[in-house]
Parts: structure tokens; sequence; C-alpha cells
């Protein structure tokens, strides 16, 4: 559909032809970032609008629709505030984006982070709307029990409202650490668990939850984004019997980049530009797993705690791979503040490289996690929540609670909050009444038995559509389509984490200098 006589240049923007996961054509809204003339016609790398940018891509003149092109507006002739010299044209609609930049960014980690507190009582005061109640699970005592409240109905989505009431003082149920109660209804497979008021969060002096830290250890920075680093430069990588198409842009030497592949030794990640350089390399290469220590082996799969400042080259060369399937992260080559934990699959040739998660030797804000990966042919098989189970698992070990890194990438989310809605669905359903009385246990409970930090309890909670506040307690209903929905999904969850297999000592790099 393209028109030789019209230029096509960066910046503007245009719908493009692609298929989306059910293979039907759609013509999508594309930026374009940049062109390049090979023999005989152009090419386009193109992002499309309101997608993740690893579905970026080349496209040939033949799926652009030119009857709606828009062309970027003119920069200004002097710099403005939110402008830098030297940039690229303004597409249309950027002006506006970056006005609402501020806005937009505090939405994105608002929607990517836990909420770090139960509102307090002057919040919840304040607040009118609270998740939905699922009352078509209830079973009738539980109907019964909260048909005094107010509801309002949106979409067929039940919402519980607390009127403003200026003044108001919520009784204290104890201490600061307060009883949460599991009402068995009628139905026994229906619970209804009863939460404290927010004096149990303690991590919010002023009760307003505090923003994540954007300056985290490998966060990156997206203000220095340029139009380079928006773009793949890796066409492919050979990395044993496996071969990935990069998702993102990577710092691999420039060198390497015009190669239609990249080889790796899949045991120490060196990175050469031709297979018989490989070959030659792997006739002098003795690892046959990562270096570092094997902390846990059970079956195939095996855990390597790796030095970042011991194995620095190998850790470098772990980042830029990572870097490929990674765009909220940025790399760093100063590595000897972290240890890297590399998951691994056993076979007769040696240990291959399945995934693996970074963290700092010292982390001030209980960071458990910095970067996290599942390699694409491993992906949807389990591992990723291995991964973030083995992490728990150290943290259980060292003694603390932890929490990833954020922001978390849209995969690295959609895997935490599957994992912590699996963990704290799978400790609610398992309690037992003592004594013919309900059972009782508290969030800080909850948080020590699984070491996820307090603040992710409270927002699986409410991701949940499970939190509700109810005669001065906030409470939680598991209906029938949860219980049943959290049996499915472990059914599918074969790969688990045994602690009798983890041999693993915490070390007090406090007191080890300079790591």
């Amino acid at each position: 559909m393209a028109d030789s006589s019209v230029e096509i240049v960066e910046g503007c923007r245009l719908p493009v032809l692609r298929k989306n996961q059910e293979n039907e054509d759609e013509w999508p809204l594309a930026e374009i970032l940049s062109v390049k003339d090979i023999p005989g016609r152009k090419l386009y790398y193109v992002h499309y609008i309101d997608f993740n940018k690893r579905l970026d891509e080349w496209v040939t003149p033949d799926r652009l629709d030119l009857k709606k092109l828009q062309f970027p507006k003119k920069e200004a002739k002097t710099p403005t505030k939110n402008g830098l010299p030297g940039s690229r044209p303004s597409s249309p609609e950027r002006e506006v984006k970056r006005k609402a930049e501020s806005v937009s960014l505090a939405t994105q980690v608002t929607a990517a982070i836990p909420v770090p507190s139960l509102p307090s009582s002057a919040e919840a005061s304040q607040a009118s709307v609270y998740p939905a109640m699922r009352d078509s699970s209830f079973s009738i005592k539980s109907r019964e029990e909260h048909e005094p409240l107010t509801s309002l109905s949106t979409n067929g989505t039940t919402r519980r409202l607390i009127p403003s009431q200026p003044g108001r003082k919520r009784k204290s149920c104890g201490g600061t650490d307060e009883i949460v109660k599991v009402f068995q209804n009628n139905n026994p497979r229906c619970s209804t668990v009863y939460l404290p008021p927010g004096e149990d969060s303690q991590d919010s002096s002023d009760g307003i939850p505090s923003a994540p830290r954007m300056t985290g250890s490998l966060v990156s920075d997206r203000s220095h984004d340029d139009i380079v680093t928006r773009m793949k430069n890796i066409d492919c990588i050979e990395l044993g019997r496996h071969r990935l198409k990069p998702w993102y842009f990577s710092p691999y030497p420039q060198e390497l980049t015009t190669l239609p592949i990249l080889y790796l030794c899949e045991f120490c990640l060196k990175y050469l530009k031709s297979l018989k350089c490989l070959q030659r390399h792997l006739t002098k290469c003795n690892l046959r797993h990562p270096p570092g220590n094997e902390i846990y082996r059970k079956g195939t799969i095996s855990f390597f705690e790796i030095d970042g400042r011991k194995n620095k080259t190998y850790s470098q060369n772990l980042c830029l791979l990572a870097k490929c399937f990674l765009d909220h992260k940025t790399l760093y080559y100063d590595t000897d503040p972290f240890l890297f934990y590399v998951m691994t699959e056993y076979d007769s040739k040696g240990f291959h490289i399945v995934g693996y998660f970074s963290k700092e030797k010292e982390s001030t804000e209980d960071y458990n996690v910095a970067c996290i990966l599942t390699l694409p042919p491993y992906q949807r098989r389990g591992y990723g929540k291995l991964l973030i189970e083995f992490s728990y698992e150290l943290s259980k070990v060292e003694g603390k609670t932890g929490t990833p890194e954020k922001p978390l990438s849209d995969l690295g989310l959609l895997s935490y909050r599957s994992y912590w809605s699996q963990t704290i669905l799978e400790i609610l359903m398992n309690l037992k009444s003592e004594n013919g009385e309900r059972p009782q246990i508290t969030i800080n409970e909850i948080s020590e038995i699984t070491s996820v930090k307090k603040e992710d309890v409270i927002s699986t909670l409410q991701y949940l559509n499970l939190i509700n506040y109810y005669k001065g307690q906030y409470i939680l209903t598991l209906s029938e389509d949860i219980v049943e929905g959290h049996e499915r999904a472990m059914q599918k969850r074969h790969l688990r984490i045994d602690s009798k297999c983890l041999h693993f000592t915490p070390k007090d790099w406090s007191k080890r200098g300079k790591w």
C-alpha cells in the first residue's frame, strides 16, 4: 500500500499490517523509528503504539497504509523545556505525552507495585469504594451477615460503599499484630477471613503509601532512551540447541550487531562471531556448568550461586544475554555488588541454563530479586514460578521478608501476582480450627510463613478483590470460584522447591568490606 511518491521519515505514524494471536490480519497504528535502504527496496523499523516493544520489527513497504499517514510535527528552532537538542522529530501526540509523563509514570508504578499498607483510619473515612465482593459465591449465612452493607452494582460487579464520616474513629482490636479470623460458613469450601484495621501495618507512619525507589540498582532510567536503544540490534542468538530471537536492545559490541547469528557458549556465555569460532572455543572451554557453587539439586534441576565480583566475566555475559529479553532493567558492567542465581537443567552434555535471578548483596529496602528471567525456550513451563519460589526460599533461610525490585516487566508482574496468589490462598485454605473455635491468623504471620513482604500480601488480597470493610474490620471472602480456580492451578504446578535439597548459608556482607 506504500506509494513511492510519498517520503516516509522517522517519526511518521500510520497503520501497519501485522498478524494477531489468532493469525488474523490487523492494522494497528505504528511509529516509524528508522528507515534503511537495501538493494531494490526500503525497510522500515516500526513500533506498534500501545504494544510491547518486543513486537517491534522491520517491515516492507507493502505493509504500510499511506492513506492514514501522519507526519511528525516540526521541531521548534530553540530547544523547549521538555525537548532536548538533537532529539528526533516529534511525532503526533508526543507533546501531549510529555506533559502527561509524570502522571502516567505514577499510574504505571501504582499498577505494577504492591500497595504498602492497609488504609489508616483517616484514609478509610475518605475512601468510598472498595474492591468487589463476590456475593454469588457466598453461603446463605454469609449473605445475611453482609446484608446491612450498602452496595453499588457496576457492570454486574457489587462494590461496597463506606460513607465519608469526618472524625470517625475505629475501635482497635488490640495490639499492632491484630488477629485475622477465618469464619467457616455453611458451605465448607467457602470461608470468610476477618482482617484487622490499618494499625497492623506500620511501614508508613502517616498512613500514606510511599512511592517505590525508582533509582534501584538495576532500574532503567527511561529518560535517556534514544533511537539506538529503542531498536533491537541483534537478529538471532544461538545458545546450545536453541536459537533465540531477541526482544530488546542489548549493548553487545557494535561489530557483532551486523551478523545474522550471534553464537554463545551455553556454559560460559562467551559471545562469538561465527560457528567455527564457537567450535574452536568449545575445544578449550572446560566448563560444563555455570561457575560458582551448586546450592540446590533435585532431579535434573540445579541452582548455582555466582558472585558478581569473583566471576565478573560470566556475570557480565549473563547480563548482556538477559538484556535481550528485559526492557525495564538497565545494564551495569559493575557486577560486584550482586549475586546471581542460575537455574539449570542437567543432561549427559552438562548443565544447560534455563533462567536466572540476581539480587543485591546488601539491600536496604528488602529486595530479594533485582532481575529475573526465564529464557524464551523454557517459558510457560513453570520455571518462572520455580525461580520466584527459590528466591523466597533463600529469604526464609536468611530470616527475612523480601520483595522484587520495581518496576516489574509485564510478564514478571503476571508471574509474581500468580505466585503470591497461589501461596497466600494455599495458607488460607489450609487453616484449621482448634478446640471448635474459628481459626485465626495475622497478616504478619502470613508474611513470616511465606517470607512475602507484608505490603505484597495486602496488595495481592486487593488484586484478587477479596478485601472489604465490614463492622470496623477488613474481611476476606474466599468464594467457590476462587477455591476451585486455585485447586486447578495447583494441579498444574508440578515443579516445586524442596527445602531439604537446599544447601545454603547466608553471608553477612556488611562485615565483609568491599564484598
